[in-house]
């Protein structure tokens, strides 16, 4: 991003592609490196392995060509056969993240957040209710949101955050409030356990009209922003490191045949999640209900989380993906 612009990557009027000029995909993916990603002309020329001089000809030609603008298109992102054949495979629109192979787990998450956060500005507009997922991912994202001035807009937090050991409060409030600051929008947390003891007690909560503000605000979302939570992994999901689940808990889930959860819902691998006892005690929106969000963005970074990302998809629980193109590649090839 530059001078405080949310860029995008698109194809021109003139229909430019590398069959036509076969600067185009190296164009590109030097735009995205260096708007997405922040790096420097130099860093980008290690990468694709040209000079620094070669990437500002480059970025220069993106721009003067009509290769970037003011909105959301992957026609000639990196990874488009990637971006393909997820529409092909799943039906959605997914964004793939040039990250090199070196790299760490957490730089990887950091790589993708980044472009996630610049993504989701383009997303938000005035009017709108968007609900968070708090998570390590979405914790993540939110220290790269562009910020955008909306009006009427609403940021709300779709589970509660309290366990046992904590309230949680702090945690999910500062994600909520740093993305909803960024569009200077309306934050409402979500000030409940993210798992309740018992069902009756959710029951019984969601009856209070306090309570039952939040949960109209959030029946009223016109996006929604998580992660997939895994239990294990190079960069652990808070919901599995943080106290929330018992080892019986744990033990539930597997009888269950869980394998990630999305704000602390969960799910099996055929993508199915009914007859899961620990939902009914979930303060998280039911997976129908998120399934009736008109865009559900999902981040994902790292393989780890590859098999509850194929079930999420399979389940139809995802509209709009951002991946890492390592990671992309390998799902695929999996799922074939």
């Amino acid at each position: 991003m530059q001078n405080g612009l949310a860029w995008a990557l698109v194809a021109s009027d003139s229909a430019l592609s590398p069959a036509t000029d076969p600067r185009a995909s190296d164009a590109v993916r030097a735009a995205r490196l260096y708007y997405f990603q922040d790096l420097t002309m130099a860093a980008i020329g290690r990468e694709l392995g040209v000079s620094r001089s070669t990437v500002s000809r480059l970025i220069t030609f993106a721009r003067d060509s009509g290769l970037v603008e003011i909105k959301i298109s992957t026609a000639l992102g990196q990874g488009p056969s990637l971006e393909r054949a997820f529409a092909d495979r799943y039906g959605v629109r997914a964004h793939v993240v040039p990250v090199p192979e070196a790299v760490s787990d957490v730089d990887r998450l950091d790589r993708v957040a980044m472009f996630a956060g610049r993504l989701l500005t383009t997303f938000v507009t005035s009017d709108m209710v968007v609900g968070i997922a708090w998570g390590t991912t979405v914790s993540a994202v939110s220290r790269h949101v562009a910020p955008k001035r909306t009006h009427n807009t609403h940021v709300v937090q779709l589970n509660g955050a309290a366990n046992t050991r904590t309230t949680g409060v702090s945690y999910a409030t500062d994600i909520v409030r740093t993305i909803g600051d960024a569009y200077g929008a309306v934050a409402q947390g979500f000030p409940v356990p993210a798992l309740f003891d018992y069902p009756e007690t959710r029951r019984l909560l969601w009856r209070e009209r306090s309570i039952r503000r939040v949960l109209d605000l959030r029946d009223r979302m016109d996006l929604a922003l998580f992660g997939i939570g895994v239990h294990g992994g190079a960069v652990p999901s808070h919901v599995y490191s943080a106290g929330y689940l018992e080892k019986s808990d744990l033990a539930e889930l597997d009888r269950d045949g869980v394998v990630g959860d999305i704000a602390t819902v969960f799910f099996r691998s055929d993508g199915s999640y009914d007859r899961i006892a620990l939902n009914d005690r979930a303060s998280g929106p039911t997976l129908d209900a998120l399934k009736s969000v008109p865009r559900r963005l999902c981040v994902v970074a790292g393989e780890d989380k590859l098999r509850a990302l194929h079930a999420a998809l399979t389940g139809g629980l995802i509209t709009d993906l951002v991946i890492d193109d390592l990671s992309a590649a390998t799902l695929l090839a999996r799922s074939t």
